[in-house]
């Protein structure tokens, strides 16, 4: 699997909002790494907030859980984060497996 870019490179309209707050957004998953929190960032609050993989979890659909489950553990053997995006005009939720290192 080729190293994804960063979001600022990347042509998605859901992670270019994320790239102005990349760095905070490093910085605070790093402090929990240990923890492997699940991200969520808030497009009309522009702000990221840093989840407990099982509550995120539990707040979701069954057939959602089980998308969160394979990603999560496809991130952490991966070493890289799980980011969620949502969009609340839209009306969407966009998961990521990002590179945070």
């Amino acid at each position: 699997m080729m190293d994804q870019p960063a979001p600022e490179e990347i042509n998605d309209p859901f992670l270019a909002p994320v790239a102005e707050h990349w760095e905070k957004i490093v910085a605070g998953y790093k402090q929990f790494e240990d923890k492997r929190p699940v991200v969520l960032y808030d497009i009309q609050a522009k702000r990221a907030y840093l989840c407990p993989y099982e509550d995120f979890k539990n707040d979701m659909s069954p057939q959602s859980q089980v998308s969160l489950a394979e990603q999560y553990e496809l991130a952490g053997t991966l070493g890289k984060m799980v980011m969620f995006v949502r969009d609340n005009e839209a009306e969407k939720l966009v998961s990521y497996i990002l590179d945070y290192k």
